[in-house]
């Protein structure tokens, strides 16, 4: 045998894509950080900045005019903005979940219309599963979509929509079909100049604050007949594999997160100086940085292997996309929380940026599935074999 262990890195191109998103975020995105959450405003600063860049939707394919970064190139994007701001780190993210469905399903004249939007800059997507009676368990989804001559009408309402309200395209699950379950779920691209589409109210929340979270409603809204993605009836086979390809982009988000909660509290143990010298020489310290580092390093390794895995289009990737974003941010938690310990009562100050960092985490345990639906997925995929 003759190994080649050089074939177990990131490319030379992922490097330098990490060294200039770093760059851009620390300069154009981490200087609005504290406001976006202080205001709970919308990161406008950070749109412009990636769009101008190209980094706020990496993920299009060159066919439609985008970037056509790979599944570990989003990761790292995603990842490198989060490290300064988690709000922010949710365009490039939700510009990914929002337009998959698409990607994996659509037809060619909806890609370039939507994908070729997004690519030029001219707007952002969202992606619309749960509604309040349906979470976890999505196919129990009560919103309905019929035709009506060449149009499709649909009626209902979605919850927790990400960028709501500011994105143009939305990716929404529908009933088409109530007699079959999941197999009548149908998916469709809503457009945000839809007659009887209509944004609800923005969510007072814990984290991510400058990401408005929003419900929508469907009055009797009206799209064209060519809007559904594929046929009708695979909408919910479509959002399976959609999380499947996404769920490494919420750990990504997560390591960010906890990178930039490590990296802070690196930085404050080495200047607090008690009982005559550095915190950082107290061993106690050291042993909490340490797994802090090692959790996180562990993290990282998964979510680019099950982003590779996802990009070579290999199956069965329910597995290891749950447990890359379950344990990516178990580990975010983790980690923010021994940050905001290590800078002892200045963390629990909004001086500092660990506390906000935190309370970001906790989210990445939550959507896309929460940890437990992740735990269920993953053993399914065990007993199946």
């Amino acid at each position: 045998m003759n190994p080649n262990f050089e074939t177990y890195r990131l490319a030379d191109e992922h490097d330098a894509l990490r060294e200039a998103v770093r760059a851009l975020a620390e300069k154009e995105i981490a200087p609005h950080a504290a406001d976006v959450d202080e205001q709970e405003r919308y990161p406008q600063e950070a749109l412009d900045a990636l769009v101008k860049a190209g980094f706020a939707a990496v993920h299009v394919p060159e066919a439609y005019g985008g970037e056509g970064a790979d599944s570990i190139a989003t990761c790292i994007v995603i990842e490198e903005v989060a490290r300064v701001c988690a709000s922010s780190s949710l365009i490039p993210a939700v510009n990914k979940l929002g337009t998959m469905p698409i990607i994996l399903s659509g037809s060619e004249d909806l890609k370039k219309k939507v994908l070729g939007d997004l690519a030029a800059g001219n707007a952002t997507a969202s992606y619309a599963l749960s509604e309040r009676e349906a979470g976890s368990d999505a196919g129990s989804m009560k919103t309905r979509a019929h035709r009506d001559g060449d149009n499709w009408v649909l009626n209902g309402s979605k919850c927790w929509i990400t960028n709501g309200g500011v994105s143009s395209w939305y990716t929404v699950m529908a009933v088409t079909d109530p007699d079959k379950g999941a197999n009548g779920i149908s998916a469709f691209v809503v457009h945000k100049d839809d007659p009887g589409f209509v944004v609800g109210p923005k969510e007072k929340k814990l984290g991510i604050k400058g990401s408005p979270t929003v419900e929508l409603y469907f009055e009797d809204c009206t799209i064209p007949g060519d809007r559904i993605i594929g046929e009708p009836g695979t909408g919910f086979k479509t959002a399976l594999r959609t999380l499947d390809h996404t769920r490494p982009t919420i750990g990504a988000q997560a390591i960010g997160i906890a990178q930039g909660a490590l990296d802070a509290a690196i930085d404050y143990v080495k200047e607090r100086k008690q009982f005559g010298k550095s915190i950082s020489d107290f061993q106690g310290v050291q042993f909490m940085l340490a797994d802090m580092a090692m959790k996180i390093e562990a993290a990282r390794h998964m979510v680019y292997i099950s982003a590779a895995r996802a990009e070579r289009g290999e199956g069965n990737l329910g597995f290891i996309s749950a447990a890359a974003k379950c344990f990516a941010s178990d580990v975010a938690m983790e980690v923010t929380t021994d940050a905001v310990q290590l800078f002892g009562g200045a963390g629990y100050t909004r001086d500092f940026p660990v506390e906000r960092m935190m309370r970001d985490a906790k989210i990445t345990q939550i959507y896309e599935g929460t940890n437990q639906i992740q735990r269920m997925v993953m053993a399914r995929a065990l007993l199946k074999g």
